[in-house]
């Protein structure tokens, strides 16, 4: 005896009599509606992505996949988001110890401008290279963990 999907009422032929929905050729049942089939939920964005764009703006975006929900729950995101946040407040901190330093060597007339400003220059330019490169890795599906920050992130993000 067939029984319809959408009522539950039994069926004697192609059609359910009661509310004309089409029954599929040996369908059974217990007249129970079993609903809709569960539809795997989706954030439209895969892991490798969201891990790549929790570096692309530093701070802001490892902190705004921490808060938004679906990225919230993944370890592998969390874990790029806080490497992004230890990385980029370790950055901020470091230029700042290279402004203190700036002031300290321009007692030095000359050679003091020029060793702060290679310095600058190379930590700038090693910067923006990790940065691409942490990028380009998490985009590709690798984990890169920083020596530093890296088990700090592992910690925090429970991988």
């Amino acid at each position: 005896m067939a029984f319809c999907a959408s009522c539950g009422s039994q069926v004697d032929g192609r059609f359910c009599q009661k509310c004309g929905t089409p029954v599929a050729a040996g369908a059974v049942g217990a007249g129970v509606n079993p609903g809709p089939a569960p539809v795997a939920a989706t954030s439209g964005m895969t892991d490798n992505m969201a891990g790549a764009l929790c570096y692309l703006f530093g701070l802001i975006t490892g902190i705004l996949f921490l808060v938004l929900a679906p990225y919230n729950q993944n370890r592998n995101i969390k874990f790029h988001a806080f490497q992004s946040i230890f990385f980029n407040l370790g950055w901020i901190v470091l230029w700042f110890v290279l402004i203190f330093l700036g002031f300290v060597l321009r007692v030095i007339p000359i050679l003091g401008s020029l060793l702060i400003l290679a310095i600058q220059f190379a930590l700038g330019l090693g910067g923006f290279i990790l940065w691409l490169y942490l990028m380009f890795k998490t985009y590709n599906g690798e984990k890169v963990v920083l020596p530093i920050v890296g088990p700090l992130a592992e910690k925090q993000a429970g991988t």
